[in-house]
């Protein structure tokens, strides 16, 4: 080995500069602008049965400053269902767990396959993040004109996450179109909500039609039968709550 090798130390690989963080934030656009907000909000659902007085339920949820509504169980004479928002998901397993473990609530039989629990989304067109994030769904769950619900979650088929970008867009395009015909006449209103990962049953959405009457909401649910994405692109649909608000409060900020 020569004096020159002896005297060369070894290169040193050079350090991988560390992965860029995920951008988590909402993304929508403004006069041709992107604009983000890294702020959502949750939205869990809860069923039981054997409920003798709703009335005392409302009363505790009043009490309890619950932001959300309660619908009578129209399957169920002894059922309810409870929808409740928050932008902070601690809220779920803090004050609110503590409310629904005490009475009128820990004597109720809870409908697991009913539990349901998933965030707002944007999708990258909206000008008002705020609006679409927070005002609009809490506003539409705590009308007193949208008295009707129907809520269930969904589950794509995996196979449309492999499809072309300009595909998918095609698809949802076709049934969002038939979803506003409903929305811009007044029969049936949705609150829309992404739940992977937060799904026992791996669903991907959960939807909450709303409406003044009941028929429009099922109509719509015929009706979505038909388009490209539900007959080939979804894996599973339901279960079905379907119910009728006996109370609806703003009792907490739950967002801006």
């Amino acid at each position: 080995m020569s004096d020159t090798e002896e005297r060369t130390a070894p290169a040193v690989p050079a350090t991988p500069a560390a992965p860029a963080a995920p951008d988590l934030a909402e993304k929508g656009a403004r006069d041709g602008e992107r604009v983000s907000l890294d702020r959502r909000l949750f939205v869990k659902f809860t069923a039981w049965g054997r409920c003798r007085d709703a009335g005392a339920a409302a009363g505790a949820l009043e009490r309890g400053r619950v932001t959300g509504a309660l619908y009578l169980d129209a399957n169920d004479p002894h059922g309810i269902g409870l929808v409740a928002v928050s932008e902070d998901p601690d809220y779920f397993v803090t004050a609110f767990r503590d409310l629904l473990g005490a009475p009128p609530f820990d004597g109720m039989e809870r409908k697991a396959e009913l539990d349901m629990l998933g965030r707002t989304y944007s999708i990258g067109y909206e000008a008002d993040l705020e609006h679409v994030l927070f005002e609009r769904p809490i506003s539409r769950i705590t009308d007193p004109a949208l008295r009707w619900a129907v809520w269930y979650p969904l589950r794509r088929a995996k196979g449309f996450a492999a499809l072309p970008a300009a595909e998918q867009r095609r698809i949802l395009a076709e049934h969002g179109s038939l979803g506003h015909r409903y929305g811009s006449a007044g029969l049936a209103l949705d609150v829309r909500l992404a739940c992977h990962g937060l799904d026992r049953n791996d669903n991907d959405f959960i939807i909450g039609l709303l409406g003044a009457d009941l028929f429009p909401l099922s109509s719509v649910v015929q009706a979505m039968r038909g388009t490209e994405q539900t007959s080939r692109y979804l894996e599973s649909l339901g279960p079905f709550f379907v119910g009728r608000a006996a109370w609806q409060g703003r009792g907490r900020a739950a967002g801006p």
